[in-house]
């Protein structure tokens, strides 16, 4: 058994990723976290949930809220489809399509998000 587990750990300490996985981990990863960043902060400082609906507001409050809805999408479409799932009854292929949606979105939005940062010098 100690031997198996032995060649297991070195077979496993021997796996490298690539440098561009490690890119596109940190982009996802960056994404999720600051679309719940922004969409807490939203809740926070209005007193009202993030949503999509911000949009149907017109005028300047639905310019304004183009940000915060853009950035904190992946959020907003996750917890879209928890809510759907609870009380609608949403099919199961319906949510692994909303789970794939948000998580191309946090994808793109984490890359945009680490290339300000990086711009800005952090």
């Amino acid at each position: 058994m100690r031997q198996a587990r032995a060649s297991l750990c070195r077979e496993f300490a021997s796996v490298t990723i690539a440098p561009s996985a490690v890119e596109a981990l940190q982009s996802l990863f960056m994404g999720f976290a600051f679309a719940g960043l922004l969409a807490s902060a939203f809740e926070l400082f209005t007193e009202r949930r993030a949503d999509f609906k911000l949009l149907q507001a017109g005028g300047f409050a639905a310019v304004a809220s183009v940000p915060v809805v853009v950035f904190s999408a992946p959020v907003l479409i996750l917890r879209n489809m928890t809510h759907g799932r609870q009380g609608d009854g949403r099919p199961f292929p319906f949510l692994m399509l909303a789970g794939l949606s948000a998580g191309v979105w946090s994808l793109i939005s984490g890359r945009v998000v680490l290339d300000l940062l990086h711009l800005l010098g952090a």
